[in-house]
């Protein structure tokens, strides 16, 4: 695979570029985030006491947008290839892990940053060997193949070594594993590991890796703790700060994707909120260093949000600002209990909506079925009702995406563009770093 990659080395891509290249690039990706996403976010954060909706940190970076479409007929792309595109400028099939139709790697902006004497992070929300952060660091015939693309990250050399001296998330199954133990090689390497949030202080320096769940991350809606990604976005920008060469780094908000497949607002509004938060560390970083660019998209949107349902002109923020915990968690909650006077109670509690008896009728119902997805669906169905959201699909649809830019050349991404140039704009710089 190795020698295929370098047949395919990114260093011959493409031309580089007059303009001088930014010293770093942090590429935020909040994966299923639609356009509809932003423009919610803004109104959940609406006070009713204000006259006028200001805006968002989405709304005071937005540059342009961005196409998404995979290298098929569907024009419906999945997290793999929407991701591959992302991080090599080359569309390719849904499910594919940087590799084109012939299941030929194609080199990455990391692999190619790697070579060139950068340093490389990756942090994600999800499990760090997730379609998204794999497109940055391996390459594979299918998504699925989590195991071995956690493999990857181990085997996969450059000049000795790995492709990402950072790695931040959740996932740490794959990584310890009855067959293989991952963290076992990545120590041997040098690198300071964790499995605690709370002990992430312990992590002092690079290369570093941080697998703090065994799958993963909590939900934002859900977790005890407050803006964990911004926290742990803010922790990978001092361990990379140093990098005499810059860096790259990649940043998913990986569950605003899943609040979508479930058509759960509430959900995907916490989840929005936490990826804001972290984009604000990345914005004050780049104000600090302006020898950065900051660059956000998403690699698809996901569910066909939309903002007022039912012919009713209205979207009403105060009702999913009410509810306490995700769809998944209410219906886990729900089914340990056995009244139906106590499940109706804590319905309430964690919604803050009172229900009729047809509801409550349709709502154990729903709890008593064997496929956990009907309780789960008659939760958020009761919340989009209430708060007149729409949804037409609980997969992704074919919608343009936003792209924000910030800081050294973030001119360059204004206007309509498709995924690929996005990731083409980045390898030209990082093309123009010259290594040690």
């Amino acid at each position: 695979m190795r020698s295929v990659f370098l047949s395919l080395a990114l260093t011959s891509l493409l031309p580089v570029i007059a303009i001088a290249a930014p010293k770093n690039i942090i590429y935020m990706i909040g994966d299923g985030m639609g356009p509809s996403y932003v423009a919610a976010y803004r109104y959940y954060q609406h006070q009713p006491d204000q006259t006028k909706v200001a805006n968002t940190v989405f709304d005071d970076l937005l540059t342009g947008m961005a196409s998404t479409y995979p290298d098929d007929d569907t024009l419906v792309t999945d997290s793999a290839a929407g991701a591959t595109a992302l991080a090599t400028g080359v569309k390719s099939y849904n499910g594919a892990i940087s590799v084109n139709r012939q299941h030929i790697p194609i080199g990455t902006m990391m692999q190619l940053a790697k070579r060139l004497g950068k340093t490389n992070g990756i942090v994600a929300s999800s499990q760090v060997n997730h379609a998204t952060p794999a497109s940055f660091l391996a390459h594979s015939n299918s998504r699925r193949n989590m195991n071995d693309i956690a493999d990857m990250y181990l085997d996969y050399r450059i000049d000795g070594k790995p492709v990402a001296d950072l790695i931040i998330g959740g996932g740490s199954k794959y990584f310890a594993r009855q067959d293989r133990n991952l963290i076992e090689g990545f120590s041997a390497l040098g690198y300071q590991y964790t499995d605690n949030f709370l002990q992430l202080d312990s992590i002092t320096r690079l290369p570093a890796l941080a697998l703090l769940s065994e799958d993963a991350l909590p939900a934002a809606l859900n977790s005890e703790v407050v803006n964990m990604l911004a926290t742990l976005t803010d922790k990978a920008l001092q361990l990379l700060s140093g990098a005499d060469n810059g860096f790259v780094l990649m940043i998913e908000g990986s569950q605003i994707d899943w609040c979508g497949h479930d058509n759960d607002i509430a959900c995907a509004m916490a989840e929005m909120h936490d990826f804001a938060q972290a984009i604000q560390v990345a914005r004050a970083y780049v104000d600090a260093n302006p020898d950065t660019l900051l660059i956000i998209t998403a690699d698809h949107e996901t569910g066909g949000l939309s903002l007022g349902a039912n012919g009713v002109y209205q979207w009403r923020t105060e009702v999913i600002r009410k509810v306490k915990a995700t769809g998944r968690a209410i219906a886990q909650q729900l089914r340990k209990l056995e009244n139906q006077q106590d499940i109706s109670k804590r319905f309430t509690e964690l919604t803050g909506l009172s229900l009729n008896k047809a509801q409550l009728h349709l709502l154990l119902t729903a709890l008593k079925n064997e496929d956990e997805k009907i309780g789960l669906g008659q939760i958020v169905q009761f919340i989009s009702e209430a708060s007149l959201t729409g949804w037409t699909s609980g997969g992704h649809t074919a919608a343009d995406v936003p792209v924000m830019a910030y800081g050294k050349n973030a001119s360059e991404f204004n206007g309509f563009m498709d995924n690929t140039a996005i990731a083409k704009k980045l390898i030209q710089y990082i093309q123009q770093t010259q290594p040690h």
